[in-house]
């Protein structure tokens, strides 16, 4: 059954297990895949943001490094060292598709203050009336958590509802390393079903997610369950789907049904 979706707006989100092996080596088929599919939905009038984690996972990869470093000063330099090269990855591979891409590197207390939470808007407003395509990351160079001033999202699933309700978009996409969400732990019961639509998120759902993925990664299934309730009480949908080929957002876009729908 195919299933009925707006997406004038949409926000893609994708994990750092879509852009980067678990050996750390980039996948750049998996970029360039997400390059001309989003490109095609631009070229299509959709306003497209992608918001893209994997500045660590690519900065360590850049930097001949196996392990995360423990201590904070030393993340925020590997991520400003990823960020960088992530964002050269994306130009060179929308240039390929003749579609202009912008960066916006966003920490929370932007969408607290009135001022710089219009300003930020007014920005998504501009770049997308331009047929840019954002590209958005948290700024984790700067990003702390001080008790009066936080500025961390804590993950990009988080930072993705934010981002995708704030600039009324229609659908939130994420992209991660498990086909949707399911009634049991695929990784440890055979017998777990997908579910293929969820229309509210209450502790029941919560009840059913495990804990977090992979060395690279900080999302579990609790973070994306709280992007999905947030994009419901918006009065948008979320689609959670498997992004080892990120051709798959064409499937989604024309209402198949894959992944789990929420909302």
């Amino acid at each position: 059954m195919m299933r009925k979706l707006k997406a004038k707006r949409v926000v893609i989100k994708v994990g750092t297990s879509t852009l980067v092996y678990p050996d750390g080596s980039i996948n750049l088929r998996a970029i360039d895949q997400l390059a001309f599919v989003i490109s095609a939905m631009r070229h299509r009038g959709r306003d497209v943001v992608l918001v893209s984690s994997g500045a660590i996972g690519v900065g360590l990869n850049y930097m001949g490094l196996k392990q995360r470093p423990k201590a904070i000063p030393e993340q925020q330099a590997i991520a400003a060292i990823g960020q960088s090269e992530l964002i050269s990855i994306y130009k060179e591979r929308f240039a390929i598709y003749e579609q202009k891409i912008g960066q916006v590197l966003l920490t929370r207390d932007i969408f607290v203050y009135p001022k710089s939470h219009r300003n930020v808007l007014n920005t998504f407003d501009a770049l997308l009336a331009q047929n840019v395509v954002p590209i958005v990351n948290e700024n984790d160079t700067t990003a702390v958590d001080e008790l009066d001033h936080e500025t961390k999202f804590g993950d990009n699933d988080q930072l993705s509802a934010v981002v995708a309700t704030n600039i009324g978009a229609d659908l939130l996409i994420m992209l991660s390393d498990i086909d949707g969400f399911y009634d049991a732990n695929p990784n440890e019961d055979a017998k777990a079903q997908l579910l293929a639509h969820i229309e509210k998120v209450d502790q029941q759902t919560y009840d059913l997610a495990g804990g977090s993925g992979s060395r690279f990664g900080t999302g579990g299934m609790v973070t994306k369950l709280k992007a999905a309730e947030r994009m419901i009480k918006a009065d948008g949908q979320m689609i959670l789907a498997n992004g080892e080929d990120p051709s798959i957002i064409f499937q989604i876009i024309a209402g198949e049904p894959v992944g789990t729908l929420f909302g």
